[in-house]
Order: C-alpha cells, then sequence, then structure tokens
C-alpha cells in the first residue's frame, strides 16, 4: 500500500520520502563529519547543500568493560566504571537509496572518534516548500525587518 504521504501536494509545497541520520559525536567533530560526507553526498535540503542539525550539548555515557578499546587505550581506566562525555547530535537527510546510505556511512564511520559511533537511522518525511525567492509573504526573512538571525 502507498503512503498517504507519497502524492500529497498543497500549494504551500509537498513532503519526500527521506533517511535521516542522527549521529552522536563530540562537538568539535561535526565540522570534521559534514565535510567528510560532503564529498560523497551534497546533503540538500531544497536549493541549500550542506543541511544539518546540530543539537545543544549534552552528555553521553556508558561503562566500557574489559576488552574494549577504552581499556586497552585509556590508562588507569577501571573497566565497568561509568564515563561520561561532552555530545551534540547531528541530523542530516538524504534520499531513500542504499547506495547513497553506504556511501555516507563509511564516510562517517572513517572520521568519527569511535569505533563503534552511535548512528540512529529513521525515516522520515521532509517537506519541500513551493519555492519562491521573490515571494512577497511578510513573514519571509527577507520582508519582516528582521533579516537573517546572526550566524554563530
Amino acid at each position: 500500500m502507498e503512503h498517504p504521504l507519497a502524492n500529497y501536494e498543497a500549494s504551500s509545497g509537498r513532503f519526500e520520502p527521506v533517511w535521516t541520520l542522527e549521529i552522536q559525536t563530540v562537538p568539535e567533530d561535526v565540522d570534521r563529519i559534514l565535510d567528510a560526507v560532503m564529498k560523497v553526498h551534497r546533503l540538500a535540503y531544497g536549493r541549500y547543500e550542506r543541511n544539518a542539525s546540530i543539537s545543544a550539548v549534552g552528555a553521553e555515557t556508558a561503562q566500557p568493560p574489559d576488552g574494549t578499546t577504552t581499556s586497552t587505550h585509556s590508562e588507569g581506566f577501571q573497566p565497568g566504571s561509568t564515563e561520561t562525555y561532552p555530545m551534540v547530535e547531528l541530523k542530516i537527510s538524504f534520499e531513500r537509496d542504499p547506495a547513497v546510505l553506504g556511501r555516507i556511512m563509511d564516510a562517517i564511520l572513517y572520521v568519527h572518534h569511535y569505533e563503534e559511533p552511535v548512528v540512529i537511522l529513521r525515516e522520515d518525511w521532509a517537506s519541500r516548500a513551493a519555492y519562491n525567492p521573490d515571494n512577497t509573504n511578510p513573514n519571509r526573512w527577507w520582508n519582516n525587518g528582521r533579516g537573517l538571525p546572526n550566524n554563530l
């Protein structure tokens, strides 16, 4: 049975099936991961490229047992003790194509700092607006008097 959003169309736009990857990483590695992915996919969202969402800094925690790389490479580490580190979630989406997924995952796994990074794959539907850069809608950033938010 076809998904109800497959033929959804409104004057404002439509939805497209995408896969979303949620990648847990340290904040300082976000650009390295995105740069690696960009070598195999442009991460387009509408007409824009290198689109990603990065969460605020949170924490990840684990208890590595004996025999893990943590117990092998961290001097003084006690197997089974709890570790907690700063973490962000990096989210990217792309067309549902297994070949594309393979190239993106290879790029992520090569540059990620963990041997077993936490990467979650979701099936989602992403909006695609009826694009019009000359739109007179008063809520658009180019019409609302505020402009774009400050760049980080």
